[in-house]
C-alpha cells in the first residue's frame, strides 16, 4: 500500500492512498464468504456457494463493493499510521479508482480529507516575564477568615423584620405559565443575595416579612419548562439571621486546636499569607500561558469549534435551542473553544520537548483531586472514567499541567512593587504544581466552565 499526504491548509490534509491488488485480494476473498452466507442457491449449502456462481448471481462488481466497504477503514488507518498524521475529525473519503470487475488484477485508489493537529514551532520560552499582584495579607484578611470560621459555628435565629441581604429565608414558590401552574415547591431554604435559584428572586424577597409574598417574572432553569418565561409567586414563611459565636478563647478551643484567640489569629494570619502566595502562583501560571499563546500561532480547525458548539447547545445543556442560544453566546463558546485548543497544542508540544511523563501516582493524585471537586468518591470516579475510556484524557491533562509548570518554573516573575517572586513553594522541582494549588485549580475549573455557560446554565448549576 502506498500513501501520500497533500497539505490543503495548516490544519487539513488530503491522504491519497493506493491499495494494490495483492493487498485487496484478502478483502475480496472475505467478501465472497460474506456474500455466500447471504444468498441461497439450490444444490449448495449456505456459505458454500462457489465464487463463479456468485459472480453470475449477484455480479463481481457487488463483491468488489463489499470488499472495499469492509476494508476501507483498515486501509485508511494503515495510511494514517504510515504518514504520521494525527487526525482530529472523521475523514471525507472519495474513491477515485476501483478494479475492473471483469479483470483479476488492478488496485484501489481513494482520497481522504481530514482535519489534523497542526504542527507548531515553539519559541524560546525560558525566562518569560510576567507581573503579578503583590502578596500582602492584612488584618482585614485575618478578620474575614475569622468571621468565616465563626460562621461555620453560627446558629440561625428567627427575626421579626423585613428580609435583608444575607438573611436566611424559608420560602414557598409557585411557577405559572399563561395562568397554568407548571411547578411548585414548599419549605425551601434560601439565603438572600446568593443568587442560587431564580433570576429576580433576590429583588422579590428583599423587604418582605414572614407571611408576605411577591410576584415576579423570570426564565425557568430546570424541569420540563426550562428556558420558558414564567410568572413566579414567592411566599416568605420565615426570616432568620445568623448569630455568630463571640470571638474569644472559648471559641478558639471549640473551633481549632489552639487554646487562645491570639494563637488562632496567628495561625489564620499564616494561612492568609500562604493563600496570597498561592494566588500569586495561579496568576503567574495563567499569565505565562497567555504569553505562550501570544508567542505561538496555532491555527484552529473549524470542525473542532463546530463540534463543541453542537455539543454545548444541543447535547450538553438539555435545553435545545433555548433562550441562551444567542449569537453573542455562540461567539463566546467559539472563542473559548479556540483558546482551549491552542492551549492543548502548545502544552503538548512543550511536554514532548521536555520529555514530560506521568507516573501512576500522579494520575491517582489528579483523579482524587478531580473527584473531590465534583463531590464524588475517588474510587467511584475512577471506575466511571475507566469505563467511559477517559483515562488517556486524564493522563494528557496531567501531562499538560506538568508542562506548564515547567515553563512557570523557568519564568521571571515580579510583583507590582517590582520585587522578584519566589514560586519554589508553588512549583515542585520536577515541574509539577504543589498541592497548595489544587484548591485554586478547583475554582479555575468552575470559572472556565462558567465562561462557556449562559446565564441560564449558571443559574441551573447553582440550583
Amino acid at each position: 500500500m502506498k500513501s501520500a499526504v497533500e497539505n490543503l491548509t495548516p490544519t487539513r490534509v488530503k491522504l491519497n492512498v493506493e491499495v494494490p491488488f495483492e493487498e485487496l485480494k484478502p478483502s475480496i476473498d472475505s467478501a465472497y464468504k460474506t456474500v455466500a452466507s447471504q444468498i441461497q442457491v439450490p444444490g449448495f449449502r449456505k456459505g458454500k456457494v462457489p465464487a463463479k456462481l456468485i459472480d453470475q448471481r449477484v455480479g463481481r462488481g457487488y463483491v468488489l463493493e463489499t470488499a472495499i466497504n469492509e476494508g476501507l477503514n483498515g486501509w485508511y488507518q494503515a495510511a494514517v499510521q504510515e504518514s504520521g498524521i494525527r487526525p482530529l475529525s472523521r475523514p471525507e473519503v472519495e474513491i477515485t479508482e476501483v478494479p475492473d470487475p471483469s479483470a483479476t488484477d488492478g488496485g484501489l485508489k481513494f482520497a481522504a480529507e481530514v482535519d489534523v493537529r497542526p504542527e507548531i514551532e515553539l519559541p524560546d520560552y525560558a525566562g518569560i516575564k510576567v507581573e503579578v499582584a503583590a502578596a500582602e495579607s492584612s488584618e482585614e484578611d485575618v478578620d474575614k477568615a475569622l468571621d468565616e470560621l465563626r460562621g461555620r459555628f453560627g446558629t440561625l435565629k428567627s427575626v421579626d423584620r423585613p428580609a435583608a441581604d444575607g438573611d436566611f429565608l424559608t420560602i414557598d414558590i409557585t411557577a405559572t405559565i399563561d395562568g397554568e401552574e407548571v411547578d411548585s415547591a414548599s419549605g425551601l431554604s434560601y439565603q438572600v443575595g446568593s443568587g442560587t435559584m431564580l433570576e429576580g428572586l433576590d429583588e422579590a424577597v428583599t423587604g418582605l416579612s414572614a407571611d408576605e409574598d411577591a410576584i415576579f417574572n423570570t426564565t425557568l432553569v430546570g424541569g420540563d419548562h426550562a428556558g420558558q418565561e414564567s410568572q413566579v409567586k414567592v411566599v416568605v414563611k420565615a426570616v432568620k439571621e445568623r448569630e455568630l459565636p463571640e470571638a474569644n478563647d472559648d471559641f478558639a478551643q471549640l473551633a481549632s486546636e489552639f487554646d487562645t484567640l491570639a494563637e488562632l489569629r496567628e495561625d489564620l494570619a499564616k494561612q492568609a499569607a500562604d493563600s496570597k502566595i498561592v494566588e500569586q502562583g495561579v496568576e503567574a501560571r495563567d499569565k505565562v500561558l497567555d504569553k505562550l499563546v501570544e508567542l505561538v500561532e496555532v491555527p484552529v480547525p473549524d470542525s473542532v469549534v463546530e463540534e463543541q458548539l453542537e455539543a454545548h447547545f444541543k447535547e450538553g445543556n438539555g435545553h435545545g435551542e433555548g433562550e441562551h442560544d444567542t449569537e453573542e453566546h455562540r461567539e463566546e463558546v467559539r472563542a473559548n473553544t479556540a483558546r482551549a485548543f491552542q492551549n492543548e497544542i502548545i502544552l503538548d508540544a512543550i511536554a514532548e520537548k521536555e520529555e514530560v511523563n506521568v507516573s501512576q501516582n500522579e494520575l491517582i493524585d489528579y483523579i482524587v483531586s478531580t473527584a473531590s471537586q465534583y463531590g464524588m468518591d475517588p474510587n467511584q470516579f475512577a471506575q466511571i472514567i475507566d469505563q467511559s475510556g477517559q483515562v488517556p484524557m486524564m493522563v494528557s491533562e496531567v501531562r499538560r499541567r506538568k508542562a506548564l509548570a515547567v515553563v512557570l518554573g523557568q519564568a521571571e516573575v515580579t510583583d507590582t512593587d517590582g520585587k522578584a517572586v519566589d514560586l519554589s513553594d508553588f512549583v515542585r522541582p520536577g515541574g509539577e504544581e504543589a498541592p497548595a494549588a489544587e484548591a485554586a485549580d478547583a475554582e479555575a475549573v468552575e470559572a472556565e466552565t462558567a465562561e462557556t455557560a449562559s446565564e441560564d446554565d449558571k443559574a441551573e448549576a447553582k440550583a
